[in-house]
């Protein structure tokens, strides 16, 4: 367990955002396997390898005097944003790639630049989409402590509750950042003679490595949940719709305290969300509700129960608060679902049936049933059957590893995408291994490495750009700095 200490860290503060833009950041921790690991060196538009410090590791810094050092557009970069980058820098024993009282405070500026562009362009995210990315986080983190949410308040020294409210305003950055990206290169394209062109002269060393990648499909049983749970997690919620109609306390109050949802830190407010994204069953009985004095009835929906009250509706969108709870389900009924999985098995493979046959009849999955099991790799831009091993869950990227293509693993746990445990059996449909990129075989890829050259040219073109008609004001202590990018000197 010890190597857990280097993982459930504070997140940081005005993250830096990686210039490519169709590597969307990752805010995942990566342990060192040795001392001499830890050690990163991290160059200007690169977060891909970044570790997060530690609660205790960024504390003290009520002892910086701080003040404004910089300012674009009307965004201001306060000393404490740097020192804050530094300390957690010193914590993870990264270096950086050039002076980091120069590179920081540029790394923060050039985020600021994109979300100035943001508030201009009315660019929004949903909190939907923030707490998603929350979500997904804190289950990556809960997962490296073997499982368990108590394991990883104990090494974060926070709640889930705490840990969500911290990192609610950097992720809504990032998702922002990330959605001005997208926009200002929506309109990008290659053609297949530029991608020849590009690869025609490069030496053998300079063509792109592409990483293993394979194809996988799941079965998942979801354990059942006793009726006695089911009743204590609705009259729980039942007590919480007495003590707001009673005027004990309000409904935002209970969802701060209570609320297994991400939206807990807005006092269980969604923001204005369009019926599409919900819950169908969620969304039915949000958009049929009138009087915000009143609470809904108990609804059920993939990710547990809720109580819902309205705030406001504009058009074909909808705010509301809700209460989400979540039945806890037993040792014993994730025991008995590992072995039905382990029977169905048995059955594949004595060819009494096939994993297709079993994925489309018996799996829990709707996201894959319907597919024969066939795991799906979305992304804003495409939608592909075949995965990184980074780009897979945790759990079966570590059960991936270890299985021959055909091969049906044992029954395994996981989290699955409605933050719900689950059974899972995987096959190992497809693996293709490390190698140079060819036109022939990898075409695609090396499209993809032709596209984002042209992106990340055109995202600094635009840096330039942007420099030469936003206001920019930088303490003198600063304007001797080596920067990237040329401009913020006026």
């Amino acid at each position: 367990m010890n190597h857990l200490r280097h993982f459930f860290l504070a997140p940081v503060v005005g993250a830096f955002v990686t210039i490519a833009v169709c590597a969307m950041p990752q805010y995942t921790a990566v342990v060192p396997s040795t001392p001499d690991d830890s050690t990163k060196t991290v160059s200007p538009t690169d977060d891909s390898t970044k570790t997060i410090p530690k609660k205790e590791h960024v504390t003290n810094l009520a002892s910086i005097i701080d003040e404004v050092v910089w300012v674009i557009g009307d965004e201001p970069i306060l000393k404490s944003d740097i020192e804050t980058m530094r300390l957690q820098a010193e914590a993870e024993g990264v270096r950086w790639d050039g002076d980091p009282d120069c590179v920081i405070p540029e790394q923060l500026a050039v985020q600021k630049l994109f979300l100035h562009q943001a508030a201009i362009d009315s660019i929004e995210v949903t909190e939907a989409d923030i707490n998603q990315s929350i979500e997904d986080q804190i289950n990556y983190w809960i997962q490296l402590a073997d499982g368990s949410r108590e394991k990883l308040e104990e090494y974060r020294k926070q709640s889930i509750s705490q840990m969500r409210q911290q990192m609610h305003d950097d992720f809504k950055n990032r998702e922002l950042i990330q959605k001005m990206k997208m926009e200002l290169v929506k309109n990008i394209s290659v053609t297949p003679a530029e991608v020849r062109a590009f690869f025609k002269d490069l030496p053998e060393d300079s063509i792109p490595l592409v990483p293993t990648m394979v194809e996988v499909q799941i079965i998942t049983r979801e354990p059942k949940v006793s009726i006695d749970e089911i009743n204590r997690v609705k009259n729980t919620l039942r007590e919480y719709t007495e003590r707001v109609n009673s005027g004990e306390t309000s409904f935002a109050t209970l969802a701060r305290l209570y609320s297994e949802d991400g939206s807990a830190r807005q006092g269980g407010e969604i923001g204005y969300t369009p019926k599409a994204i919900l819950d169908p069953v969620f969304a039915n009985v949000a958009f049929n509700l009138t009087d915000p004095n009143k609470i809904s009835k108990i609804v059920e929906s993939e990710f547990g129960f809720h109580i819902i009250q309205l705030i406001d509706k504009r058009g074909e969108r909808i705010n509301v608060r809700h209460i989400l709870l979540k039945p806890k389900v037993t040792q014993e009924e994730l025991d008995k679902a590992s072995a039905d999985l382990d029977s169905i098995a048995a059955i594949i493979r004595e060819g009494k049936s096939t994993f297709d046959e079993a994925a489309l009849y018996v799996s829990d999955d709707k996201d894959t049933r319907s597919n024969h099991g066939l795991m799906a790799n979305s992304t804003d831009m495409t939608r592909t059957s075949k995965f990184r091993m980074q780009d897979l869950p945790s759990e079966v990227a570590r059960v991936v590893e270890d299985l021959q293509v055909g091969e049906i693993s044992k029954p395994f746990e996981m989290i699955n995408n409605k933050e719900k445990r689950v059974c899972a059996i995987i096959l190992l449909k497809s693996r293709v291994e490390s190698h140079r990129a060819t036109i022939t075989e990898d075409f695609q890829a090396m499209k993809d490495v032709v596209l984002e050259h042209r992106r990340e040219e055109f995202i600094n073109d635009w840096i330039a750009q942007k420099l030469k008609n936003t206001y920019v004001k930088i303490n003198e202590q600063y304007r001797n700095c080596n920067f990237q990018y040329q401009g913020w000197v006026k």
